[in-house]
This record gives C-alpha cells, sequence and structure tokens, in this order.
C-alpha cells in the first residue's frame, strides 16, 4: 500500500530538516507540479516535474546559509478529497551556524496519488522570513535595484 498523503507529509518535512533535494525529489511524480503562489524572491512562480524540483531546491538550498533547525507541525488537515493533506507549520532557522535562531512559517497543501505527490500550493512566507533572519533590507535593496534596471 502506498504511503497515505499525512506519511508523505511527514517525509516532506524530513526532507526540508535534511536538506536533501533528492530526498524531496523523490517524494514527487515525474510530472507533477509544485506552485509558490506567494511572491518568493529568487524564486520563479512554479517547478513543472521532479527534476526541476531537485535542480530548484539544490540551487536554492546550495546559495544561502540558512539552515532550518526545526520543524513543527502546527496542524495538519485532512480534506474531503482524500488525495489532499493541508501542513500549517512553524519552523526555526538560522542565518549561519551560532546565530539566533528565527521562527518562519508557511502552509503546504499536497495532493498524493499512488504515493506520490503531483501537485503541491506551497505558501511559505518569505517576506517574513527574510524579515525574521535580518534580510529583509537588502532583499526590499535588491527589488528596488531591479525595479530600476528594467524600466
Amino acid at each position: 500500500m502506498p504511503p497515505s498523503p499525512r506519511d508523505v507529509l511527514a517525509a516532506y518535512h524530513r526532507a526540508m530538516l535534511a536538506w536533501s533535494a533528492d530526498d524531496l525529489a523523490n517524494l514527487y511524480a515525474p510530472h507533477a507540479i509544485h506552485e509558490f503562489p506567494f511572491l518568493a524572491p529568487g524564486r520563479p512562480s512554479r517547478y513543472h516535474g521532479r527534476e526541476e524540483v531537485r535542480a530548484g531546491y539544490q540551487a536554492a538550498w546550495g546559495a544561502t546559509s540558512v539552515r532550518l533547525q526545526e520543524i513543527h507541525d502546527i496542524a495538519v488537515f485532512d480534506s474531503t478529497d482524500p488525495e489532499v493533506v493541508i501542513g500549517q507549520w512553524g519552523a526555526t532557522a538560522t542565518l549561519e551556524p551560532g546565530a539566533a535562531p528565527a521562527a518562519i512559517t508557511g502552509l503546504l497543501i499536497l495532493r498524493v496519488r499512488d504515493g506520490l505527490i503531483v501537485h503541491a500550493l506551497d505558501y511559505m512566507d518569505s517576506l517574513g522570513t527574510f524579515h525574521a533572519l535580518g534580510r529583509l533590507p537588502a532583499l526590499l535593496d535588491n527589488l528596488n535595484t531591479s525595479g530600476r534596471d528594467q524600466s
């Protein structure tokens, strides 16, 4: 019997804590879609397929010194659709070893079919994360500069 949506959500969190793009990508069906509906600076609005998930997370995690310390399931909700699970989560992360931990939050909606994610909606509070890690001013400067460069 394939893993349940709740089991896949738990494995997703384990892969995030391990900072393993391979473990994360292996939870996805080959043609899955992973969407970031909220503004996620430096990220595309979606990944198409398992290999884009793998490459996208490898690149994102390779370009940052932020590390997750702990993920807390604030709440996990089953849907009336047996393929869908909703995980509201909080996590602590650090920008560098020895730095004070910062609280970050998000909501993840997974559609799991035959034990694999076929669609993910990832509502991570990216701006809140930048703020909690003390990186919001640099992000805003970068966004303002990018906007001027394109005009």
